[in-house]
């Protein structure tokens, strides 16, 4: 007949070395109180430990679950490094705050609009833009994600006007006077491209740091991630 193994004390923390430093993982179901008494214990310094003239370590911290106020992280770092003199890098939890959340729903929200963009008119949304007609020479449509026009698109688009480099435009009827992804763009007259292209994609190519138009129906070669719409 098996025994019933022996349980002893849970451990809230693991230590794992790596090539870049530390790892701690730290229980997310224990008290704060109590992490914070097993990783004094676990990090104790002794006369042994005297890294005064040598390097420090980096140290990343993974919390899991367990949402930390910044008085709580600045504990943490505290201890880690008053016990270890090692300094810590970065704090992973995998919480995020309720402003962090909404802020992420905008950044992939699709917006949708029908209406035509006239000239010296601008449409500017958080997210990606799904626009169910024209831009109009003069017009310019902004938005911190990708620009899909179903009409002709014929005066500006800024994709990624905050940064995103991976934005795309596409348009039915791409005969745009500008096409802007972050911060590089091209004007109508730089390129060689035949004009009225039934069904065109704009991207920025980070190799050549240039805007590139190809055939819309590769878009899922160029973009793969791009799954939404």
């Amino acid at each position: 007949m098996a025994q019933k193994q022996k349980q002893g004390k849970p451990h809230y923390v693991t230590i794992k070395g790596t090539k870049e430093g530390l790892i701690l993982h730290l229980d997310d179901d224990c008290s704060f109180d109590q992490l914070l008494s097993e990783l004094e214990a676990k990090l104790i310094r002794t006369p042994a430990d005297d890294t005064s003239d040598m390097p420090k370590l980096s140290v990343n911290v993974k919390v899991g679950k367990r949402y930390l106020s910044e008085e709580q992280k600045d504990l943490l770092r505290k201890i880690v490094y008053q016990q270890k003199h090692l300094l810590v890098d970065e704090i992973d939890s995998d919480v995020i705050t309720k402003d962090k959340a909404e802020e992420l729903r905008r950044e992939t929200e699709v917006t949708s609009v029908s209406r035509m963009v006239r000239s010296g008119q601008i449409l500017k949304v958080q997210g990606d833009l799904l626009l169910v007609g024209d831009v109009n020479p003069g017009g310019c449509v902004i938005a911190t994600g990708n620009i899909f026009v179903m009409g002709a698109l014929k005066g500006t688009a800024h994709a990624g006007f905050d940064g995103k480099k991976d934005a795309i435009v596409t348009a039915a009827v791409m005969d745009a006077n500008m096409i802007r992804i972050a911060d590089e763009y091209v004007q109508a007259e730089e390129g060689n491209r035949s004009l009225e292209t039934v069904g065109e994609c704009a991207f920025l190519d980070e190799e050549s740091r240039s805007i590139k138009f190809d055939r819309i129906n590769i878009l899922h070669q160029i973009r793969p991630g791009l799954n939404r719409l």
